[in-house]
Order: structure tokens, then sequence, then C-alpha cells
């Protein structure tokens, strides 16, 4: 069984302010290795599965986060962007057998997270055919365009309730839940301890159960916090500026709406 893990660290337990999440802030370093355990906790779940082959993405800010020495032997790591439009879905094919979120958090526009967004601080919020588009729907989605089934998330409560509405079967771990700018977390070795049991779970199931279809037609709406960026936005191709600080953008072909996020997110 070949499994992809894609990383993101304002889910992790106990970060709750940038700095927590931020490179070279003082409180980075012990985030740092929270990430790092979450992800091998999560490597550990899928080998007491089958897993054969991991291949874990470094998908936050830098892209250069993980204690790289410290996970688990027999994984292979993507470490930097490639800018490719997959963006934290990075080298995911239809050769994988299942896609693996850790550290995921709440969209923009809600109130799951103190760091709860989208792709960037700049966007207030992204709705997609109605249904706001966090970056575990953009991820599950590039997953189900490979025909890679999307089995595991952990991060805060509200993105894991979110991924339940996508995806009915999966299985979830909410490490944190977000109350104005404050968090309640597990601890830290719970979080572990629960992201492990659940992957191996998730993994240990018939994988087709948490296949689903995507939309036949994407309308995407992106309100930018800043009307120049919306502006700038519109000149994508096939972008158009329906309000000062508001984008639209429709297509049939999700590859294409990967494309746009990628050039102006």
């Amino acid at each position: 069984m070949k499994v992809y893990i894609s990383v993101d660290m304002e889910g992790i337990c106990g970060t709750t302010s940038w700095n927590d999440v931020t490179k070279g802030k003082m409180e980075y370093p012990e985030f740092q290795r929270q990430l790092t355990c979450e992800v091998t906790a999560a490597c550990e779940g899928a080998f007491a599965a089958g897993a054969t082959e991991i291949l874990i993405n470094d998908a936050h800010d830098s892209a250069r986060n993980l204690l790289v020495s410290e996970l688990p032997v027999n994984t292979q790591l993507i470490r930097g962007w490639s800018y490719h439009p997959y963006m934290m879905m990075q080298e995911l094919d239809n050769s994988f057998d299942a896609a693996v979120l850790i550290g995921y958090h709440s969209f923009a526009g809600s109130g799951g997270s103190p760091l709860s967004h989208t792709m960037a601080t700049r966007i207030a919020s992204i709705t997609l055919n109605d249904q706001p588009v966090s970056e575990f729907l953009i991820s599950s989605y590039t997953a189900a365009l490979e025909q890679v089934p999307t089995v595991f998330v952990s991060g805060d409560q509200e993105i894991c309730e979110h991924a339940a509405a996508i995806i009915p079967a999966i299985e979830t771990v909410a490490v944190k839940s977000g109350v104005g700018k404050s968090t309640i977390n597990l601890h830290p070795k719970t979080a572990c301890e629960n992201i492990q049991s659940s992957v191996q779970k998730a993994l240990s199931v018939t994988l087709s159960q948490y296949r689903f279809s995507l939309p036949e037609w994407l309308s995407v709406t992106i309100p930018y916090n800043k009307s120049f960026d919306a502006y700038k936005a519109a000149f994508y191709p096939g972008a158009e500026l329906v309000s000062p600080c508001t984008v639209k953008f429709e297509t049939d072909n999700y590859f294409e709406l990967l494309r746009l996020f990628l050039f102006v997110l």
C-alpha cells in the first residue's frame, strides 16, 4: 500500500499564534517538534495498516519545517515548493492508494481557529459552488482528481467537521478547538496517540468508501481583503471582477481551478 501524507502546521496540537508557526520566531521550535511527532505518528499508523511506501509533503509556509532526521525510515519527503498547481499535494498521482492530511485548519472566514485562513491571509473567504473552500477541500478534491481517496485528517475541531461533511466516512482527529483568539488542546502525546490509531484504522478498511465525485461545474468566488489584490487577480484568463474586492471564475475542469489558485491566492 502506497500512502501520501500532506502536512500543514496551523492545525497541529498547541499552535495558537502566528509566532507558533513562523520559522525564526521564538515559539516555533516547540511546535516544529510537535509537527514532526504528529507526522511520525501518522506514518507509524500507516505502516501498522500495511503501508509499504509513504511520501510526505511538508506543505506549510516555507515547506521546510519537519525535523528531517527524526522522521521514520522508509519514508520519502518533499521539501520546498515546486510551484506545481497541485501545491500541497505535489507529486500525487493515481499510483497512491490513499491520502492522509495532518495539521490542517479551518477555512478563511470561519471561527474555528485563531489561525483560520485559506492559502493566504489576504483572502477574506472563498466559496466553491456556494460551499466554503478550505485547504482540506482543495487537497481532497486534488486527490479525487487522481482517483486517490482521502481517508484521514487531523487539525482543529471545525476542519474535522467540515471534512466529514465532504467525505462522511473519513476518519478525523481533532487535536484542538478554537475559542476566539485562544485554543483548547489535547495533551501533545495524546494527540499523537490518537493520530496513530486513527490513521491505522482509516487504512485498514475498504478504501473505496472514502471516494467521491468532483462537481461537473465549478464556480468559485474569491473576496479579497484589499481591492487592489482583486483588481490584479481579475486579469487572470477567465477571471471576472464582480465587485471592487471580489473575483469570480468558472470552469468544468478542476485542474484549471488549481491553476487559478496557484496564481491568484
